[in-house]
């Protein structure tokens, strides 16, 4: 999975994660808003490595940069 798929889908899971939280606030749903809290947790675990994605990828591109220059 690309990094910018990784973001998408934990902004996503994010998201999906805090209404479930809500949803079971308002009905008195223990079970759902702890579901809520795991999937929003997953959401930003996945958002990170998609940051982190990002970041190996820029790093490799600038070693690859530098390394072509000096030759």
């Amino acid at each position: 999975m690309g990094s910018k798929s990784d973001q998408a889908k934990g902004l996503a899971n994010q998201a999906a994660g805090k209404l479930k939280q809500v949803v079971g606030r308002i009905t008195g749903s223990k079970e759902t808003q702890a579901k809520g809290a795991t999937q929003e947790v997953k959401g930003k675990a996945q958002q990170a490595m998609g940051k982190a994605k990002t970041a190996v990828k820029d790093t490799a591109n600038k070693v690859a940069d530098k390394a072509n220059k000096k030759l």
